[in-house]
């Protein structure tokens, strides 16, 4: 069963498991049709269809696309959050750059195969709303500096907060422009991202 969305992005949260898979149907639907037809021409109407549920079914869990939008989005990133704690399983708390090429890789992997993703990843296209808390590389840093100091034992402190946070802006800065050279992330581009992940995250991890 896919991850349920945080209850403030949805007008109703889905008790029963029928209930569940209309609302996974729903987000797959809305994911498939970013990628054909984009943020600007997503209707919920199209994603009714798309997702062989009635238009009610949609406006039972969101108010508009945007609030559809959003719920994929927190999808994404517990889907982003899971694929890592599956990579770590396998990987020793004695270093810490695999860990951080786990933390890279995942998302190059999501950004690759995810359908939707590259309109759609952990925020929507349109302007976030006020406050850190509603910005999406806020959010990411703060689920990344989580599982970073379960795995490598350290302590969430100020400091690896905020490293973890530059981290992630510098990167998706750069996965996007590796992304727009090539439609399957240039490697250069990211060899360099994964270079400066390392040297910048050394400051704080060795």
């Amino acid at each position: 069963m896919d991850p349920v969305p945080p209850a403030h992005s949805l007008r109703r949260t889905p008790i029963q498991q029928r209930s569940a898979d209309r609302l996974a149907r729903i987000l797959d639907a809305c994911a498939e049709l970013l990628d054909e037809t984009g943020y600007e021409n997503l209707s919920t109407r199209a994603v009714a269809l798309r997702a062989g549920v009635p238009i009610g079914s949609v406006y039972r869990f969101f108010g508009n696309k945007r609030a559809m939008a959003i719920a994929l989005a927190h999808r994404n990133l517990d889907r982003y959050v899971d694929g890592i704690a599956d990579r770590l399983a396998d990987l020793p708390a004695t270093h810490w750059r695999p860990v951080v090429d786990a933390v890279l890789d995942e998302y190059l992997a999501m950004k690759r195969s995810v359908p939707g993703f590259a309109l759609v990843d952990f925020g929507v296209p349109a302007p976030p709303a006020e406050g850190p808390e509603a910005d999406p590389n806020h959010q990411v840093a703060a689920r990344l500096t989580e599982l970073l100091s379960a795995h490598l034992a350290l302590t969430p402190d100020a400091t690896l907060e905020r490293a973890v946070l530059v981290a992630v802006e510098a990167t998706d800065a750069l996965i996007q422009l590796a992304f727009r050279a090539d439609p399957a992330g240039d490697p250069g581009i990211v060899a360099e991202t994964r270079a400066m992940m390392h040297a910048y995250l050394a400051r704080v991890l060795d």
